[in-house]
């Protein structure tokens, strides 16, 4: 055997492994956003990865398009396997919250992208949908290289683009709510938690305000969303009444938006969330199920 050869192969995968190295975040955040779990979101970047190895670099174009690609038909697949398992799932399902670093929260757009409360909209959008929009409106792809990765023309791919956008349009947040509101309504619950004082985080939430808590059959949580004020402050009332000085809250970021960290005699309770519009809660989620907490004791790079 000619000794160039091992060393040429050497050389390939050493170029492979750069390139795929300085997208990994990348592909990270592409298979979270179509997904809503990091745990199933490694598993699509090790399959990328996989499949990277194999790829003849002198034929690849556009390197970050051609691993999206990849990742996305990973995560498509994926995305089939979690709508089966969300479909016995017990109680709530939320997305796996991420501690994110303050970077994150700067992008604006990446931030808003992965929030709780995005996040639980784009589950309202079939799999060949949530990626497309993902794509374009996140990561801004054109639509020929969406097309490869969903496996449409660009013609079906600029109008499934368009259903998502309106889709997503009629459910989410009308304006981007700056930290400085969310950050203000998590002070008000760590107030109430820490002092057993409710009236000023009563007088934040909205009338239709919806509560999710998800504890995955494993921890005791609301077995179905409650709606409304008066539902949602009695049913706070009396879950914060039974922690007391054993509870301690830190503020974190949390998905790229302002968060709370519960602990229970030193071990992690539950991670906060909220959805904030003009200055009042209209969405709170409680993420109690343990192997859903994983990743907020360190904080997860994301980048698009």
């Amino acid at each position: 055997m000619d000794e160039a050869e091992p060393l040429a192969r050497g050389d390939r995968m050493d170029a492979a492994t750069e390139v795929f190295v300085a997208h990994r975040n990348l592909l990270f955040t592409v298979a979270y956003e179509m997904l809503g779990s990091a745990a199933d979101a490694e598993d699509v970047v090790q399959e990328t990865w996989l499949r990277w190895v194999g790829v003849d670099l002198d034929t690849v174009r556009d390197q970050r398009a051609y691993l999206m690609r990849m990742a996305t038909r990973q995560a498509l697949d994926r995305l089939r396997t979690l709508s089966r398992r969300k479909e016995s799932y017990v109680g709530p399902w939320l997305p796996e919250p991420l501690l994110t670093a303050p970077d994150v929260a700067e992008d604006v757009e990446l931030a808003d992208s992965v929030s709780m409360a995005m996040l639980l909209v784009l589950e309202t959008l079939g799999p060949t949908e949530r990626a497309v929009f993902v794509l374009r409106e996140v990561f801004e792809l054109p639509y020929d290289e969406i097309a490869e990765a969903v496996d449409k023309t660009p013609a079906a791919v600029r109008q499934i683009a368009h259903r998502a956008r309106a889709h997503v349009a009629a459910r989410r947040q009308s304006d981007m709510v700056s930290p400085a509101e969310t950050r203000a309504a998590l002070e008000a619950f760590q107030h109430a938690v820490e002092t057993g004082d409710l009236q000023n985080l009563f007088d934040i939430l909205s009338p239709d305000v919806v509560l999710l808590s998800d504890g995955g059959g494993v921890k005791q949580a609301v077995p179905r969303p409650v709606v409304g004020a008066r539902k949602v402050a009695r049913l706070l009332a009396v879950g914060l009444s039974r922690f007391g000085a054993e509870m301690s809250i830190k503020p974190v970021q949390i998905n790229g938006c302002p968060g709370l960290i519960m602990r229970l005699n030193g071990e992690i309770d539950n991670v906060v969330a909220m959805r904030v519009e003009d200055g009042l809660v209209t969405g709170l989620y409680f993420v109690r199920n343990p192997e859903k907490l994983s990743r907020v004791e360190q904080e997860t790079a994301l980048s698009r």
